[in-house]
């Protein structure tokens, strides 16, 4: 299951829903069973210029090579820079975990 994070400045009028949806869509475009992509958002209040931090996470697969990455960075940078209605510094990071990581459900 991928994972985003979105951190900006608050002065940006981010639909960080929004954001996040478009990210898991674009995720399941380039790779249909990736799953749903668990997604937060964090406004910092205080912060020097106005900027938007993006950080997404998936699991390491045979799959997802050089080129996946390239083009899913190309498609989220497009699709995420086209929610974004102020200009502003942009960051995006795309990361794989390592074999070291768990990830599955708690039920109670």
């Amino acid at each position: 299951m991928p994972h985003a994070e979105l951190k900006y400045s608050s002065d940006l009028e981010i639909d960080a829903a929004a954001i996040l949806a478009e990210i898991e869509a674009v995720i399941l475009e380039h790779d249909s069973g990736a799953g749903a992509c668990k997604g937060r958002a964090y406004p910092a209040g205080q912060y020097h210029h106005s900027h938007i931090t993006v950080s997404v996470a998936l699991l390491t697969k045979p799959h997802r090579d050089e080129a996946f990455s390239r083009a899913l960075l190309a498609s989220l940078e497009s699709r995420i820079k086209a929610r974004l209605t102020q200009a502003c510094e942009f960051s995006l990071g795309l990361s794989y975990s390592t074999p070291f990581y768990v990830t599955n459900f708690h039920a109670v």
